[in-house]
């Protein structure tokens, strides 16, 4: 795996204030709690109130930080970062070379620091119908993100077709990508499938 980049615009590390600390680390506490309990007896036959216990919170404390039980699986600490370094690439690249920098430098750092969180998303993602499902409403989330740091560098409208189209069409790539992953039990290396997946893109969509 390619190393992590260390120019300032591309790691994925903003400096956070103790309460932002704090509440990263509750969400890391519920999620290795519920990622040992799936492994030991399912994830269907694991309740929130169990996860909650396990991470020593209340169930409602869970529920504030993940509004369902798939988005413990599927809410990670990556949104902001990518932000960051999406704005942070030089304003005359290209739109798909900003999304290639930004995200893929994220994705590695996350592999690098996650790798077996990310293994276990994995299996999950095959295994369980509703984290699929929840998994298209994440990934559109984190694509309103990008449309919204776009539109900004571009000068485009909020609701302009173009980026919508754009960014629709990198998101349904992603996902394909993170599916295959999936399917091949997190064995693959991600940032790679990312990085072929923009290399299609690249290429006018051709075969």
């Amino acid at each position: 795996m390619a190393a992590v980049p260390t120019t300032p615009e591309a790691r994925p590390e903003p400096r956070l204030g103790l309460r932002e600390r704090k509440k990263i680390q509750t969400r890391q506490a519920i999620r290795r709690a519920a990622y040992r309990l799936f492994k030991e007896q399912g994830y269907d036959a694991t309740p929130v109130d169990q996860i909650a216990a396990a991470a020593d919170v209340s169930p409602s404390t869970v529920f504030r930080y993940f509004p369902t039980k798939e988005d413990i699986v599927l809410t990670d600490e990556y949104d902001a970062p990518m932000r960051a370094a999406l704005e942070a690439r030089p304003p005359d690249e290209s739109p798909m070379e900003s999304i290639r920098h930004s995200v893929l430098a994220t994705l590695r750092y996350a592999f690098e620091h996650e790798q077996e969180d990310m293994a276990e998303r994995a299996r999950l993602l095959q295994a369980v119908p509703a984290i699929r499902a929840r998994s298209n409403e994440s990934m559109a989330e984190s694509g309103q993100i990008l449309a919204q740091v776009l539109c900004e560098r571009t000068g485009r409208p909020s609701d302009d077709l173009d980026v919508a189209v754009f960014v629709g069409a990198v998101l349904g790539g992603f996902q394909a990508a993170l599916m295959h992953w999936a399917r091949h039990d997190g064995q693959e290396d991600l940032t790679g499938l990312m990085e072929q997946t923009l290399d299609v893109f690249s290429r006018g969509l051709t075969l």
